[in-house]
């Protein structure tokens, strides 16, 4: 039985026709090449070589290079006013009273960014919490110590929580767990991934529908 709904946060609650998950690894990219030293193709082979065996490029900056300064990390990945493209959203606003769940954010930015999202949105009030990358010790999605631990904070078993999100390798890891994982795959690119997958959040009262009646 299901009895709570988790959601990412980027290109997850809003749309990636805004383009802002793009700007993001745009301000990514600059920082690691910057910090690492490492230039055009040299910087692209070792984050493609590297980037599996990590969640996020903090991580893999903090294990291969000892990077140490978080918080300056955060402030220029994510800059006020990123979040302005954004505006109220009825259409998920709606979808979001139409679940009859607690709900809330599992996302592997810092709060502060999914706060400023989440007011844009006009849906700041329909979640009961935000785990952030601090929360989890900056070490988030998909390992396995992040999911166990959001879901002990929220009181349910991974197979009591349905979780949304638009990366393949964080839902899977979800799954990994024993819980229900779904793909926000917006632009159908992800036929192959024989994952369970929705195009929007609208769509979200009807899956749970399904999914209970998958259960009964």
């Amino acid at each position: 039985m299901i009895r709570y709904l988790l959601l990412d946060l980027d290109d997850t609650v809003y749309s990636e026709s805004f383009g802002l998950e793009r700007e993001v690894l745009a301000r990514i990219n600059e920082y690691a090449m910057r910090f690492t030293g490492l230039g055009g193709e040299a910087f692209l082979e070792a984050r493609k070589r590297r980037m599996p065996d990590f969640g996020t490029t903090l991580e893999w900056l903090m294990a291969d290079y000892g990077f140490a300064d978080s918080e300056d990390y955060f402030a220029f990945v994510h800059p006020e006013g990123e979040e302005k493209p954004l505006g109220p959203d009825p259409e998920l606003a709606a979808a979001l009273d139409a679940v009859a769940l607690p709900k809330a954010i599992f996302t592997n930015s810092p709060r502060e960014h999914a706060e400023r999202v989440l007011a844009r949105l006009g849906v700041a009030d329909r979640f009961d919490a935000i785990y952030d990358i601090r929360f989890n010790g900056l070490h988030g999605k998909p390992h396995a110590d992040a999911v166990a631990r959001v879901c002990a904070a929220c009181g349910v078993e991974p197979a009591e929580a349905l979780f949304v999100d638009d990366s393949p390798q964080y839902v899977r890891g979800f799954i990994d767990l024993g819980g229900i994982g779904v793909l926000r795959d917006e632009a159908g690119r992800h036929g192959d991934s024989r994952l369970r997958r929705v195009r929007s959040l609208t769509e979200l009262p009807a899956l749970l529908a399904a999914l209970a009646k998958e259960a009964s």
